[in-house]
C-alpha cells in the first residue's frame, strides 16, 4: 500500500509550529496523510490528502525520509511525504478530520499518536535547522 502526505509548517514569532490533524476514527493526532488513488503520484497524493483534511492550499519544499509499517491489516505501507507551506486556504471539520492544531515541534512530539512518527518530525526539526542557519 502507498500514501502521501506532508509535514505543514509555519515561521510565528515564537519560532516554528507544524500542524498536526485529529481524526476521531481512530482518536489519534497524525500528520496529514493518505492512500494514493489509482495512477496518482506520491507528490499529487500529497497535495490532495493534505487539502483534504486540512482545506490548505501548499507549496512543497524538500521531501523528508520515508516511513513504512504494517498497517491494520498486516500489509506494509510505504508513506512518502514532503515538507510545505500554507499557500491559502483554511480549515473545515471534514469526514476524516475534526480538528488541527498547530503546535511547536517539542509539543508534537508529545501529541503525535504514533511513535514512527516522531523520526519523520525530527527530520524536519533538522532541516529547519539547518536551513535557518545557512
Amino acid at each position: 500500500m502507498r500514501a502521501a502526505g506532508g509535514v505543514v509548517w509555519r515561521r510565528t514569532d515564537d519560532g516554528i509550529e507544524v500542524l498536526l490533524v485529529h481524526r476521531p476514527k481512530y482518536d489519534d493526532w497524525s500528520f496529514a496523510k493518505g492512500k494514493l488513488d489509482p495512477g496518482e503520484s506520491f507528490r499529487d497524493a500529497a497535495r490532495r490528502e493534505v487539502r483534504e483534511e486540512t482545506g490548505l492550499e501548499v507549496e512543497f519544499g524538500d521531501e523528508l525520509p520515508p516511513t513504512a509499517y504494517l498497517d491494520g491489516k498486516g500489509r506494509t505501507k510505504l508513506v512518502r511525504y514532503w515538507i510545505m507551506t500554507v499557500a491559502g486556504g483554511s480549515f473545515a471539520e471534514n469526514h476524516e478530520v475534526d480538528g488541527i492544531r498547530w503546535v511547536t515541534p517539542s509539543k508534537a512530539a508529545s501529541l503525535l499518536s504514533y511513535d514512527r512518527d516522531r523520526p519523520l518530525l525530527e527530520a524536519f526539526t533538522t532541516w529547519e535547522r539547518t536551513s535557518r542557519d545557512h
